[in-house]
C-alpha cells in the first residue's frame, strides 16, 4: 500500500501544474456562478424592499392575496357590466331613434306650412306619428300608434311621408 501511495504522490508532483490549473478553473467557474447568483439575489431583494415600502408593512403573501382579491372583484364587476350592456343593447331597439318630420299647408287660405306630421320610431319601425293640423279658426293634434311601420288607423300622405323619412334614417 505504501508503494501505491508513493506512486500517487509522484504522479501528483509531476502534474501539479495541471491539477492547480484545473482547480483554478473550477474556482473561477464557481466565482462566476456566485456573482450571477449574488446579482439575482440583489435584484430580488431590491424588489422586495420596494414592495415593503409601499405595502404598509404587509407581507408579500398578503400583497399577493390582496391583488388576487382585487382582480377577482374586477372580474365580477366586468361580468356584471357586460350583462348590463347586453341588457341595454337589447332594450335600445325599442327606444325612439328614428324621427321623420313633414311640414305642410293643410288649407289653401292659410299662408304658411304650419301643419306638421312627426313620426317617432324605434328599430322595429314601431312608435307613434303625431300630426298637427292648423287652420285660421282652430288647431287640432292627432296621434296614431305605429306597429312595424303600419297603423290600424288611416294615415294621410304626410303621415306616410313622415314614417318613410323616419325609416330611412340609419
Amino acid at each position: 500500500m505504501i508503494f501505491k501511495m508513493d506512486n500517487i504522490f509522484k504522479t501528483m508532483e509531476n502534474h501539479i501544474f495541471h491539477i492547480t490549473a484545473i482547480n483554478l478553473a473550477i474556482v473561477a467557474v464557481l466565482i462566476i456562478f456566485l456573482l450571477a447568483i449574488s446579482r439575482k439575489l440583489k435584484s430580488i431583494t431590491k424588489g422586495y424592499k420596494s414592495l415593503s415600502k409601499i405595502s404598509d408593512k404587509k407581507s408579500i403573501e398578503q400583497l399577493v392575496y390582496d391583488a388576487v382579491n382585487i382582480s377577482n372583484d374586477a372580474i365580477e364587476e366586468n361580468i356584471y357590466l357586460k350583462k348590463r350592456v347586453e341588457d341595454l343593447e337589447r332594450n335600445m331597439k325599442y327606444c325612439v331613434k328614428r324621427v321623420g318630420v313633414v311640414r305642410y299647408n293643410a288649407f289653401r287660405d292659410v299662408g304658411s306650412d304650419l301643419s306638421f306630421s312627426v313620426a317617432l320610431l324605434d328599430d322595429t319601425s314601431s312608435g307613434v306619428v303625431i300630426s298637427g293640423i292648423y287652420s285660421r279658426e282652430t288647431s287640432t293634434t292627432y296621434a296614431k300608434k305605429i306597429i312595424n311601420g303600419q297603423s290600424k288607423h288611416v294615415l294621410s300622405k304626410e303621415e306616410l311621408q313622415a314614417i318613410t323619412e323616419a325609416k330611412t334614417i340609419v
